[in-house]
């Protein structure tokens, strides 16, 4: 079916291209959005399963502990499902991730203690990371020439909806929580449950999507990967071409992945801190001089119970007036990150349509690594927080537009979703040693500042990390209005 490539792209599409687009936009939505989900409800999530503070430093190390097995759960998924997409399809297999990250995040609603809860994260990561590659492969295959570029890349900006869309149930639940209607610190089992969701997609597109074109071909003549779930990783390794560019695209892609989930997944845990400075610096003068002065008398007096008591009423009391501040300006924040993100995504693909996708790498790291070092040096109120957010979030996941356009421009059909995705997956366990070392950055060598600093000085020593996507950019091949690699090559 020849299409005009003179025509606008959006005309360039029919309506079952229509179709694939928002299936695959779909279930990178819930994708981002079970994501998001897991980071808002994170931290509360282990403070009541632990039963201690959200800022208590265990559960803040926790965290990073179990953000850690959810990337490697994501990026062992994304290993095997790429794989298994490309030699059994992108749709059927797209189908099943879909319902494994559903099905792990609900239970997620049941967890006990911090461990089945990091199992659950774990599992769940198998079905988030698989869906990536098979749904960019989709896209990539199916839609024209003309409009891949653009589809994938708005594929990545429609992903922000899903983000907003969590901040969103995150303040449906905090309103519900408030009021009494669920228990109070119980609202992050509700999230979960809301990941849930996702499984009712496959209920209206199960028969209807198909395999793309070159796909089928490609099992007519017998030409997929055959053997073990290895055989694919064995071809792009065999041939100098494709071992070549799966090297260049993981690097890249990696550098992404930590700069996002080992440095910028830690943003949200500083505004805690710097939030909860502010407005109590800002409460009512009776209510916060009552609250020091409480501190100050347990501290000369750490036995007497009665000052125990006074103190903690009193602690009480400024909590009460804070929480909600502090809990309101993070979502504010959070919001304003991902319509930074969406800007910068729409902003990279351009670039990368008008100059090339090199170039706009090559920038795209430079400012990355120093907007984000500069977040984490200079925020210190809501307010900084307000500008500072869109533009680390366009900085940062405005990268992700690029590696849905670029990594299947990088690989044939026959391993385009095990190309893919291994790229983009491997990244997650870079992230998930960033996320251990960030720890141990925070804890063994800044532990001995004072908080925030811990939080900040090793947030700005990781971003380093993005200086080697700049190095890697230098030898990445130029694909900017090439067609996608044949088979035969």
């Amino acid at each position: 079916m020849a299409q005009d490539s003179n025509l606008p792209w959006y005309k360039q599409l029919t309506a079952y291209h229509w179709f694939v687009f928002i299936v695959a936009s779909a279930a990178w939505f819930f994708d981002c959005l079970d994501q998001r989900l897991f980071s808002l409800a994170r931290i509360p999530a282990l403070a009541s399963l632990m039963e201690l503070p959200p800022t208590d430093a265990k559960v803040q190390a926790f965290g990073k502990v179990v953000t850690a097995w959810f990337l490697i759960g994501w990026g062992v998924g994304g290993m095997i499902f790429g794989a298994l997409g490309d030699r059994y399809g992108r749709a059927k297999m797209l189908t099943i991730t879909i319902l494994i990250y559903s099905a792990f995040t609900g239970l997620s609603y049941f967890s006990h203690n911090r461990w089945d809860f990091t199992i659950f994260r774990f599992l769940t990561g198998l079905g988030v990371g698989g869906v990536f590659g098979l749904a960019v492969a989709l896209i990539a295959e199916t839609v024209p020439s003309g409009a891949r570029s653009q589809c994938l890349g708005l594929l990545q900006v429609l992903s922000t909806i899903g983000n907003v869309t969590a901040g969103f149930a995150k303040m449906g639940l905090d309103s519900l929580e408030a009021s009494g209607s669920i228990t109070t610190g119980q609202g992050w089992r509700w999230m979960f449950l809301i990941g849930a969701l996702p499984a009712l997609l496959i209920l209206f597109t199960r028969k209807r999507l198909k395999e793309p074109e070159p796909w089928l071909k490609l099992k007519e003549a017998g030409l997929l990967p055959k053997g073990s779930i290895f055989a694919p990783y064995a071809s792009l390794l065999s041939a100098s071409r494709w071992r070549k560019n799966l090297l260049v695209g993981a690097l890249i892609a990696s550098t992404g992945v930590v700069g996002l989930w080992a440095i910028g997944e830690y943003a949200i845990d500083l505004q805690s801190y710097v939030f909860k400075a502010h407005y109590e610096k800002t409460a009512p003068a009776d209510i916060s001089s009552a609250a020091k002065a409480a501190a100050v008398a347990v501290a000369a007096h750490a036995d007497d119970a009665g000052l125990q008591a006074a103190a903690k009423a009193a602690q009480g009391a400024l909590d009460k007036i804070v929480k909600p501040q502090v809990e309101k300006a993070k979502v504010n924040a959070y919001l304003l990150n991902m319509l930074g993100a969406a800007v910068g995504m729409w902003i990279f693909t351009r670039l990368a349509n008008a100059f090339g996708r090199r170039p706009t790498f090559a920038g795209g790291f430079v400012f990355a690594m120093l907007v984000t070092a500069f977040v984490y040096w200079k925020m210190e109120s809501p307010n900084d927080a307000y500008w500072m957010m869109p533009l680390m979030g366009a900085a940062q996941l405005g990268l992700f537009a690029g590696f849905a356009i670029y990594l299947p421009e990088l690989f044939p059909s026959r391993l385009r979703s095990t190309g893919t995705s291994f790229c983009y997956n491997f990244g997650r366990f870079a992230a998930a040693a960033g996320s251990f070392y960030s720890s141990i950055l925070s804890t063994q060598v800044y532990g001995g500042f004072e908080k925030p600093l811990p939080l900040r000085y090793s947030a700005m020593t990781m971003c380093l990390i993005f200086l080697i996507g700049l190095v890697t950019v230098a030898f990445a091949p130029e694909t900017k209005g090439q067609p996608l690699p044949e088979d035969t090559e």
